[in-house]
């Protein structure tokens, strides 16, 4: 299976790009989509940058599936609704791409990668280094992204059955309170 990792930002999007093989991990790419070639002030250009990008990335690797990052909310508040429309056309890229989604919090994707939520940047290029058998450290962007992708492969199958059993779980609940036969 190969798995797109997507660690949104409105200046800087990293992408990883991994082959999961059972317990295997193997590296095929990762990079960045910057958009500080187009002016601050215009955010409908840089929204389209990386739908365009995280698009060409998609249709490049031939991804089965996709990770992207949950926005957390920050400090200022303008600066979280500017990542949530970055991270708007990274969900519509995969989802025009035809790529099912999953969503890890930086907390979730820290403890996965590190065994702690609150790991550094540098800990987490660390191991994905190390998982993924590197010559040198991806770049702080690209190490999350490639992060998310790891943490799906992991994570991924555990996560598919609970929602199945969630799903499962209020289809009969629905039988017994509304009455309905299937």
């Amino acid at each position: 299976m190969r798995i797109l990792g997507i660690d949104p930002g409105l200046q800087t999007t990293g992408f990883g790009v991994i082959d999961v093989d059972g317990h295997r991990l193997a590296y095929v790419a990762s990079g960045t989509i910057r958009t500080t070639s187009i002016a601050l002030g215009d955010l409908p250009g840089r929204l389209k940058l990386l739908f365009d990008g995280i698009s060409e990335v998609a249709s490049r690797y031939q991804p089965d599936t996709s990770a992207v990052e949950i926005v957390f909310v920050n400090v200022n508040p303008q600066s979280t609704l500017l990542l949530g429309q970055a991270r708007g056309a990274a969900l519509t890229a995969l989802v025009n791409a035809g790529l099912p989604v999953a969503e890890y919090t930086a907390l979730q994707m820290k403890k996965a990668m590190t065994g702690h939520g609150r790991a550094a940047k540098s800990q987490i290029q660390e191991m994905v280094r190390r998982l993924l058998q590197l010559p040198g450290l991806p770049g702080t962007d690209a190490a999350d992204a490639l992060g998310l992708a790891i943490t799906h492969a992991h994570a991924g199958a555990a996560m598919s059955k609970m929602a199945e059993v969630t799903q499962l779980q209020r289809r009969q609940h629905a039988v017994y309170k509304g009455g309905r036969v299937y």
